[in-house]
């Protein structure tokens, strides 16, 4: 029986292998939380297809296999975020999402584009150790124990070597009987018994002044370093202090996982996982897809992000903490509205990184009604979750879907089009005085009907100003 101090180990539905998905089952998990945008799917359902075809190539024609970047055109709201994301949490791929407006040119004040993969970087190696830890995880458990036992009976500890010694003297029926001692602390240990009873343990105390450095553009990996360097002139020291036993085992626990795992391994195996299957989602890429300004202002030169964009989509290495990363076979998955600018506004050479164009469609009306309850996350859903935690069961009847979705419609194409974001807003007003009165509420069964909707929000909706700065 595995052990895990503080509960069983909770089984969770195994996941479909990666290498066994089809592109048409990669655009059926997709299905589960993002409606419509069917060829935006089938994009990026190829894009990991290809990966997974890359992976059991020889090495010689596998290096030359470069991914197809995707670019999504499209406005606000219609799912090209989720869709990156949810494709980097089926693949298990670290995964960012980070905005290209963030960005400036070299010369300026301001974010390096190559920080986004030392962002990566640091999403890969803490995927990487979690995984680590979950392997070691019942064996340091099973050492957590021990420790607590020898605490709990320190006659027994095995880790110290005056208690040994003591040990040694003792009689064969001393023995039998600290052992059968130490079984039913065991026993009382394993059914949380003991959860409350105060111990002393010993932990790691690191004397570390607060020191911030402020750098400029590109610094940022030699303001990591120096926090290294000065870190080490505060060696940790040991303290001894006394908590309960529920405390102390997950304390214990994680610094046995910490204990158990290579460091080293690790950075080398998420560099190796970063490089082969890591994900970058590049939001607002539009933004930067304007040039120059007549009168001469360069906006912080958009065109010059682009340049500096370019040598880290085509690959190149970038210097982090954890060692170098390669990023040529980095997925970027670049999106836009291009309500202002169009696609053939990006410099040439960035517009050839992405050779995938996919156009995502407005939401229709019958889209609106599906977000609201088709998704496994959708907003209903939650909303329902939340309220139920004080035994609210919360109801919508499909006349009330079919009205929100109908003012969400009338909504976004009176006012500035947000597409299923438009949802939120709704929602929260909607449900502001269930939400409010909580578990005040004697009737505890709330059903919201089509007349319950319009009552709250059609004035709302009606008002021109109110749906211009509050919606």
């Amino acid at each position: 029986m595995a052990i895990y101090l503080g509960g069983e180990i909770k089984e969770t539905a195994p996941k479909p292998k990666l290498d066994e998905l089809t592109p048409r089952q990669i655009v059926a998990e997709l299905d589960k939380y993002v409606v419509g945008q069917a060829n935006a799917k089938r994009a990026v359902a190829v894009a990991l297809r290809n990966r997974i075809r890359r992976q059991k190539l020889p090495p010689e024609i596998a290096q030359d296999v470069l991914p197809k970047n995707i670019l999504m055109i499209g406005s606000t709201g219609v799912g090209k975020t989720e869709i990156a994301r949810r494709l980097a949490r089926l693949a298990n791929s670290p995964f960012i999402k980070i905005e290209a407006s963030k960005f400036t040119e070299v010369g300026y004040v301001g974010r390096d584009v190559e920080s986004m993969i030392r962002e990566l970087t640091e999403v890969a190696v803490e995927m990487t150790k979690q995984a680590a830890f979950d392997e070691v995880l019942e064996r340091a458990a099973e050492n957590v124990e021990e420790k607590l036992l020898d605490i709990l009976l320190p006659s027994s500890n095995a880790y110290s070597s005056a208690n040994y010694q003591e040990d040694r003297s003792l009689n064969l029926t001393e023995k039998s009987n600290t052992n059968s001692t130490r079984e039913k602390l065991r026993e009382q240990l394993r059914k949380g018994e003991l959860d409350e009873r105060l111990i002393e343990i010993e932990t790691q105390e690191r004397q570390n002044a607060s020191i911030d450095f402020v750098g400029g553009q590109g610094m940022e990996e030699m303001g990591v370093n120096f926090r290294d360097m000065f870190g080490n002139l505060f060696p940790s020291k040991s303290v001894r202090r006394k908590v309960k036993i529920s405390e102390a085992k997950t304390f214990l626990l994680r610094e046995e996982q910490e204990s158990l795992i290579d460091s080293d391994q690790i950075n080398r195996s998420a560099i190796k996982k970063l490089e082969s299957s890591g994900i970058i989602f590049l939001d607002e890429i539009d933004k930067i897809a304007g040039r120059e300004s007549a009168g001469g202002n360069p906006d912080v030169s958009r065109e010059g992000v682009q340049r500096d964009l370019l040598p880290i989509v085509e690959g190149t290495t970038v210097n982090t903490r954890y060692g170098m990363v390669n990023t040529e076979h980095i997925l970027f998955v670049a999106a836009g509205a291009f309500h202002v600018s169009k696609p053939s506004d990006l410099i040439p050479e960035l517009q050839g990184r992405f050779p995938i164009r996919v156009e995502l469609e407005s939401l229709t009306l019958e889209d609106f009604k599906r977000i609201l309850i088709q998704p496994k996350n959708s907003l209903i859903k939650q909303y329902q979750a939340l309220l139920n935690t004080e035994e609210i069961n919360l109801n919508f009847s499909e006349d009330a879907i079919a009205t929100l979705a109908e003012m969400t419609v009338s909504i976004n194409k009176n006012t500035e089009d947000i597409g299923a974001r438009r949802l939120h807003t709704l929602l929260e007003k909607l449900l502001e005085e269930i939400s409010f009165l909580g578990n005040e509420l004697e009737q505890k069964d709330q059903t919201i009907d089509s007349d319950y909707v319009r009552e709250k929000l059609e004035e709302l909706v009606k008002d021109q100003n109110l749906r211009q700065y509050i919606l």
